[in-house]
């Protein structure tokens, strides 16, 4: 155990200001989080990643394992340049040194040295058969590793957590030689022995029992290492912080190897909100969505719309009954109020709305309804009919607004007046293919006549609808579509079907989506064009065209 000195010696290398030492936030996306199947960072993504987990505050951020491959070695020599960490510390993580060697000269224990992060993360074997079967050593010179490990780390000046790898599964097994592993890191000098869900198979309550019982039996600090496989990684985590860790090892967004590791988000809400435990900078916890998403960005994966507290439905309201109630009060259908991570309450229109869902999300959207229930129930019945042939409006707020100030002033917000349009499609006899738009619209008392190409029907029809009108409304060319998806809705007769388009479009400061409907992809993609274009004038402040 760590004596008097040793905690002087370690207070120096600290360096950022932690909230307490006496609770950790451990984040391994950098190493864990990295394995999942579809992310491959850069080092500059790396460096990005962890600028954003310093900016919410964890404790230590595991940056990889250095001298194992390049990407991670160069990651430790910028990162200590590159980034000023306010609050995080890094950690560079490894095994024990090999069996019947030393570790002052096992050469990937050095580089953890050599890596110059403060703190080491060890990974140990604690079940005995991966001992005999994968280090081919016996068991007591894996605990000799492990010790003669620790100890020379700690010599060199160097904070370390021993992770014990399948920790649960080699309890059961063997009991006794799983807590003679933790033993051996507590004595060595480890600050924190993490037990280890490797393959994630265990419950609640089995992991609360078997954490409790090692805290009796050794002593040592515990910390927790769940992964997901059971879908049980965030309870089993707290499950652990009930029996008495005070350590916990999460990803971003859950992020990991096979379904992924326990999600920090989560975790550290329930620790601050419903634990009561300071566990991040004052103000941190309200930037928590930013932080998930601005990460999902960087590993270029899609946020989960549903993730708990920062997935955008996380707070999303449709049914008629919920509304009514957050009408009264938000706190009736709502844990927590959603500005406490960052996130906000949405209001979803659709068959299922009420005139309180109508009234909610009009405020939402900055239009007051007045409490005018006929006007409301306008809205209620023009959804309901509307969905019926397709249309969707829980994920095209610029549609429904139009449709709502429609009903207000009595008259569709037209800013032009479409004469016809068609999109052509050439097929070549060298494979190539072209595409062109008419388009024929009024605007303004000018009849204009505009004609463009581009890289698909779709595209083209939206280069000649900016071409027509760009003179007249210049507010158009800082217009750009972003996102379009096409949804191929059940078929009613035969072989036809009904498609529905969303298009989201942005002007440089917002973004905002669009719905059509019809019976082809291209007249569906014309209602949205039409809508996007019209929203982005609105929200421009432009005057409708007399």
């Amino acid at each position: 155990m760590t004596d008097a000195t040793d905690e002087n010696r370690d207070s120096s290398r600290r360096g950022p200001s932690r909230v307490d030492d006496a609770f950790h936030v451990f984040d391994t996306t950098l190493r864990d989080g990295a394995q999942r199947e579809g992310i491959n960072l850069t080092v500059a993504d790396k460096l990005a990643i962890a600028r954003h987990l310093d900016d919410f505050g964890v404790g230590f951020i595991e940056g990889g394992w250095p001298g194992a491959n390049p990407r991670d070695t160069e990651f430790f020599a910028r990162a200590q340049q590159e980034i000023d960490f306010r609050h995080a510390q890094l950690v560079a993580f490894g095994a024990t040194r090999r069996a019947g060697g030393k570790a002052s000269e096992d050469p990937q224990v050095k580089a953890l040295v050599a890596s110059g992060a403060p703190v080491v993360t060890l990974v140990a074997k604690s079940h005995d058969r991966h001992v005999e079967l994968a280090l081919r050593t016996t068991l007591e010179e894996n605990l000799e590793m492990v010790r003669d490990t620790v100890s020379y780390l700690r010599s060199q000046d160097r904070r370390v957590f021993v992770d014990c790898e399948h920790f649960f599964d080699g309890y059961r097994a063997n009991p006794q030689y799983a807590k003679a592993v933790v033993r051996a890191a507590s004595e060595a000098g480890a600050d924190v022995v993490v037990l280890c869900d490797t393959n994630g198979g265990m419950l609640p309550a089995q992991v609360q029992a078997v954490v409790a019982t090692v805290l009796a039996d050794t002593g040592a600090r515990l910390g927790i290492h769940a992964q997901d496989d059971t879908g049980c990684a965030v309870a089993n985590t707290l499950a652990a912080v009930d029996a008495g860790a005070t350590h916990v090892q999460c990803t971003a967004n859950g992020y990991g190897e096979r379904v992924g590791n326990s999600n920090l988000f989560p975790v550290v809400a329930a620790l601050e909100l419903k634990y009561g435990m300071k566990v991040l900078p004052e103000g941190a916890l309200s930037e928590m969505t930013r932080i998930s998403h601005a990460i999902a960005e960087v590993v270029n994966l899609t946020p989960s719309t549903h993730q708990p507290y920062v997935g955008v439905s996380a707070f999303a309201h449709k049914g008629g009954l919920h509304a009514s109630a957050i009408k009264v009060d938000p706190a009736l259908y709502q844990h927590i109020d959603p500005e406490q991570v960052g996130n906000t309450m949405r209001m979803l229109v659709s068959d299922m709305a009420g005139r309180a869902s109508i009234e909610l999300k009009g405020k939402e959207l900055g239009v007051d309804l007045g409490g005018d229930r006929e006007l409301i129930g306008r809205v209620v019945e023009r959804v309901k009919a509307r969905e019926l042939k397709g249309y969707t409006y829980e994920a095209a707020d610029a549609s429904f607004e139009l449709m709502l100030r429609e009903e207000i002033e009595g008259k569709a917000r037209k800013y032009f007046e479409v004469e016809s349009w068609r999109a052509i499609v050439e097929d070549r006899p060298d494979g190539s293919h072209a595409n062109e738009a008419t388009v024929k619209l009024f605007a303004k008392g000018e009849r204009i006549v505009a004609t463009a190409e581009g890289n698909g029907p779709v595209n083209a029809l939206d280069r000649a609808l900016r071409v027509g009108l760009e003179r007249i409304y210049p507010q158009l060319a800082k217009l750009e579509l972003v996102d379009y998806k096409v949804r191929i809705l059940e078929g009613k007769h035969g072989t036809q079907s009904t498609t529905r388009v969303l298009i989201s479009t942005s002007d440089g400061t917002g973004e905002w989506s669009t719905v059509g409907v019809a019976e082809n992809v291209i007249a569906a993609s014309w209602q949205a064009l039409e809508d996007a274009y019209t929203y982005g004038l609105l929200r421009a402040g432009v005057e409708p065209a007399e």
